[in-house]
């Protein structure tokens, strides 16, 4: 018998619960569980992944120059300062783990991504929690909770699963409240359908500070979520020191040419986030006059209650949706038990949730 153990933090974990992937019925399945993006990649892109296979043998290129040229030309930042990844968990993971360890301490919020907090525990340092108001990040609860041990700052904006938002001026007040040696991650992933004026992504903070770094993806409003890519924005000290810890070839070579091409057709984008809009407003307007109150959220995604504390009816209403096929996320990883987080579908996908909400709501009220 081998005596083989992890490490006791690794052991530890819990692991991460992926959403639903197939129901429990018959039939087509209605996947808003991933927060994905039901209205697909730039054809651009899709064209530009079939053309690939002949270079499939070889390595891809160790810079992501053209990736990287592509993001600055399109957010009108240098180049020097982005840096590639297979997935904005993997590149919060390693940045994480270059500043942060056993002994160090890294604040979070109360309801953020639940996946970001495992990441802080899988490299030993010990997650703090800062209350929350209203179900929003609270960037006084983040700085009192910052101490001598303190070594990052983990902030979703906007947040994944309550999908509320930290403002312009908040996010600048975090960062220069924090004491320079305290490296500052503003997760991002959502900031493609964020349309309200007082948001920002982060970019111009990381232009002013040397101790905040800024994380997106290809996964959500680009519909590139298969393809598993990411990118950061930095200071060149954060560049070098996330250079020397990652692994070689990050970012495949179908990534990286997938990627600029994706980037690159700004109106397939637009539109994207054009019907993600009107969706979101619609699920909400209609689980709204259900009873059930979404926050009000900036994301491709509504989060709502379902029944008083403790109910249980969340859980019952996540099982009946897959009985139907249509595949919702449920919250209790997170620290709410009481809530299920949908992602907006397709128009007909969006209306047999609805269906399936208030049948559920008739037969459970029975």
């Amino acid at each position: 018998m081998s005596s083989l153990e992890p490490k006791s933090h690794i052991a530890a974990l819990p692991l991460y619960p992926t959403g639903a992937s197939r129901g429990t019925g018959t039939g087509t399945t209605i996947k808003l569980s991933s927060n994905e993006s039901a209205f697909g990649p730039s054809p651009d892109a899709e064209r530009v992944y079939r053309d690939l296979t002949p270079s499939l043998n070889r390595y891809p290129e160790a810079g992501d120059n053209e990736l990287r040229a592509a993001i600055a030309e399109v957010h009108d930042i240098e180049p020097e300062g982005i840096f590639g990844s297979n997935g904005a968990d993997h590149v919060i993971y390693l940045l994480l783990s270059t500043y942060a360890g056993p002994g160090d301490e890294v604040v979070v919020s109360q309801h953020g991504f639940f996946r970001n907090t495992l990441s802080v525990r899988a490299c030993g340092a010990t997650p703090v929690v800062a209350n929350e108001l209203d179900y929003t990040t609270s960037v006084d609860a983040m700085l009192a909770a910052v101490t001598d041990r303190t070594r990052v700052v983990l902030l979703a904006n906007p947040n994944n699963p309550t999908g509320t938002y930290v403002s312009t001026s908040d996010l600048q007040r975090l960062a220069d409240g924090l004491p320079s040696n305290v490296l500052l991650i503003v997760d991002s992933a959502y900031a493609e359908y964020v349309r309200t004026p007082d948001y920002s992504a982060g970019m111009e903070l990381v232009q002013r500070a040397d101790h905040v770094a800024m994380t997106r993806t290809f996964s959500k409003a680009y519909g590139l979520a298969g393809l598993r890519l990411a990118w950061a924005y930095g200071s060149r000290r954060i560049v070098d020191a996330y250079t020397r810890a990652r692994l070689p070839y990050p970012v495949s070579r179908p990534a990286q040419a997938v990627g600029v091409a994706a980037l690159r057709d700004r109106a397939h984008l637009e539109r994207v986030v054009e019907q993600n809009a009107r969706g979101l407003v619609w699920v909400r307007e209609r689980l709204d006059a259900l009873g059930l109150h979404p926050f009000s959220t900036v994301t491709n995604f509504n989060t709502c209650r379902f029944g008083p504390p403790g109910s249980g009816a969340a859980t019952r209403a996540v099982a009946f949706l897959a009985a139907r096929n249509i595949l919702v996320r449920p919250l209790a990883p997170a620290g709410l038990p009481d809530f299920v987080r949908i992602t907006v579908g397709l128009e007909e996908e969006n209306r047999a949730l609805i269906d399936g909400v208030s049948a559920f709501l008739e037969a459970d009220a029975s």
